[in-house]
This record gives C-alpha cells, sequence and structure tokens, in this order.
C-alpha cells in the first residue's frame, strides 16, 4: 500500500495499492494465514507498507470473472482495502511505532482476480483498487479461464406475440 503525500487543504494523503508480489513464503508453513505489515521505504512523496499473509483462491464457478479480467485490455488484481484504527493488530513490532503517527492506516484485506467477486464488494460498500497485472500472472490466469471457463449458451430471444392490446369492453 501506498501512502502518497498530496497537496491539499484538506487531505494530507492518500492510499493506493501500489503492487501485488507473490508470497511464497508462506506456503513453506501450514501456520494460518494473518495479515501483517511492515515499513517498506519511506520517500519525499510518501511511504510504502508492505503486506502479506493473503492466500488466492480460484473457483471454477467465478471463472466468467476471471475470462472478463483476463480478456480486458489490462488486466489486473483487485484489492479490497480498509482503513483501520487497529493499528497494533496489523503491523509488526519493528514498524508499529512509525504507525501510529496517524489513527489509521489502510490495510488490505482480500486481494481477488475476478470482475464478479470485486463487484460485489464493492456493492457491499468496500473499498476496492486495482493493480495492473503483469503478463507472467495474466499468463497463469489465462491458463485457468482455458481450461475453466465454457460460455453460456446464447438463447434466443422469441419476440412478444401480437396478442392484442388489452382494451377495456366498450
Amino acid at each position: 500500500m501506498r501512502k502518497q503525500k498530496m497537496d491539499n487543504p484538506w487531505v494530507s494523503h492518500r492510499w493506493v495499492p501500489q503492487e501485488v508480489l507473490p508470497d511464497f513464503e508462506s506456503f513453506e508453513n501450514n501456520a494460518p494465514l494473518a495479515i501483517i505489515g511492515r515499513l517498506h521505504e519511506r520517500d519525499a512523496e510518501g511511504e510504502t507498507w508492505l503486506f502479506s499473509g493473503f492466500e488466492l483462491d480460484l473457483f471454477q464457478d467465478e471463472a466468467e470473472g476471471y475470462y472478463l479480467n483476463t480478456s480486458a485490455i489490462t488486466p489486473c488484481w483487485f484489492v479490497m482495502w480498509r482503513l483501520e484504527e487497529d493499528i497494533d493488530r496489523y503491523i509488526d513490532a519493528q514498524s508499529l511505532p512509525l504507525a501510529r503517527v496517524d489513527a489509521t492506516i489502510a490495510v488490505p484485506h482480500r486481494i481477488c482476480v475476478s470482475y464478479h467477486e470485486a463487484a460485489r464488494l464493492l456493492d457491499g460498500g468496500e473499498s476496492v483498487d486495482t493493480v495492473p497485472m503483469s503478463q507472467e500472472h495474466t499468463a497463469w490466469l489465462q491458463e485457468y479461464v482455458d481450461e475453466h471457463y465454457r460460455p453460456e449458451p446464447k438463447k434466443r430471444h422469441k419476440p412478444a406475440s401480437f396478442k392484442g392490446a388489452e382494451r377495456p369492453a366498450e
């Protein structure tokens, strides 16, 4: 997540997802995943926070949403995030003093690749932003789509019959 400084009299910064990276280390142990963040870097324009502890599961019934993503001009990751006040719960001990500078911190809670899932999250009032997907990850998702997506056959809609208008008796 990137905390970008803004030249605005009402808002000092804004949060945006910057990048999604695979985290292969979490597969080495069987411990339950927990979202944990730490300061990655700080520069003149803001800060970058690295969060880990996510698992991406693909489901056959979401294959159409994956297809819509891979067929888009720019396939992307969908990152659902929230401004959290319980900073201690999400930030590692080393980065806690830096995180406590503000009352809240943006914490990603879900990563997905389905247009339909992202739309449901948005409909539920969540903040969802996109991050462009690399060609490598797009190819990986395309393999899943090729294997599992079968478009629904198009049904021909018959025109309404001309039974006549319903007119009151005279």
